[in-house]
């Protein structure tokens, strides 16, 4: 009899959300071309280096140097429903989001809540 997906997954650690491995964040970088890349790393910083020098995404390899504009720090699955979401975002709403706009957030954030605590 085969498992089920749910059967093979294992189970959660009620305080994976709370360990210091599980620390990721989601960021947008402004390209040479002023183009717009989100993406997410558990290291931002050192991600937006290999960015910058040409070993990032093929996205941005072509269009470098980039520059860090925003990120949020969070948990690593957060990070990623959150780049999904953003990546969603026309570039006028990404561009209010660089700016400091946080209300651009509101409607991403609480569906990453939504989702995440399924």
């Amino acid at each position: 009899m085969a498992l089920s997906r749910r059967e093979r997954r294992p189970p959660r650690r009620p305080d994976a959300s709370k360990d210091a491995d599980d620390v990721a964040g989601t960021y947008v970088v402004r390209c040479a071309d002023g183009s717009l890349y989100v993406g997410y790393a558990r290291a931002v910083v050192a991600r937006v280096a290999l960015h910058s020098a040409g070993r990032g995404a093929r996205y941005t390899r072509a269009r470098r140097p980039v520059r860090l504009c925003w990120f949020w720090e969070t948990t690593t699955e957060r990070a990623r429903r959150l780049e999904g979401l953003l990546k969603k975002l026309d570039r006028r709403r990404r561009l209010r989001l660089v700016d400091g706009d946080p209300t651009v957030l509101l409607p991403a954030l609480a569906e990453v809540a939504r989702r995440v605590r399924r």
